[in-house]
């Protein structure tokens, strides 16, 4: 499987904090936002084995979504 690379990304926290703009790299602006310095990869258990989805921040747990614009054809 390919993974697509977004040309912007947004996070959501446990508590549905919304994270908006983060560029191309997330786990940077993240840090940066939350005056930290270290971030713990988070991972999420499917039927293909585990995927990275995010990181935990601190006390945040923050899952990452790819962002890109809607076209219709």
């Amino acid at each position: 499987m390919v993974l697509k690379k977004y040309e912007d990304y947004m996070a959501l926290d446990q508590y549905g904090q919304t994270y908006h703009a983060l560029g191309r790299y997330p786990r940077k602006a993240l840090l940066e936002r939350l005056a930290r310095k270290h971030a713990a990869k988070m991972y999420v258990d499917t039927a293909k084995g585990a995927r990275h989805i995010g990181w935990v921040i601190g006390k945040l747990w923050l899952t990452v979504y790819g962002v890109s614009r809607m076209d219709r054809t």
